[in-house]
């Protein structure tokens, strides 16, 4: 019996990790409602909460390996969201301040990216 991880699956949990543990932070962290506030986000409170739920949901599929394609499809959406929300705004301060600032979101986009295309539509 192979018991070894191989690399698709250490990216799929470490994807899933990443997504759980920020989804349960918006639940139970304290500020990140009034973050969510300070976007100008119409209902940020719910929105932050559905976007909790879903990467929480997300991230079980994932860790689960169950409709991984279908799993990596919101998480990329909330990824693109969060970039033009809060990252795209600090264009204006240079180009290398907004590398900086949306490199973990840029990372988590590509490994989504690679999920999405390892997993082919017959296996979901």
């Amino acid at each position: 019996m192979n018991t070894s991880l191989s690399a698709i699956k250490w990216v799929r949990y470490v994807t899933a990790f990443v997504f759980i543990t920020s989804g349960f932070i918006k639940v139970t962290g304290n500020g990140l409602g009034e973050y969510f506030t300070s976007l100008g986000i119409p209902n940020s409170i719910t929105i932050m909460y559905v976007v909790a739920a879903i990467e929480i949901v997300c991230g079980i599929l994932l860790v689960a390996n169950r409709y991984v394609k279908y799993a990596t499809l919101p998480l990329m959406g909330i990824i693109i969201a969060a970039l033009l929300i809060t990252k795209v705004p600090t264009l204006h301060a240079g180009f290398i301040l907004f590398l900086f600032e949306a490199r973990l979101d840029i990372v988590m986009l590509g490994l989504l990216f690679l999920l999405y295309n390892q997993y082919p539509r017959s296996s979901l």
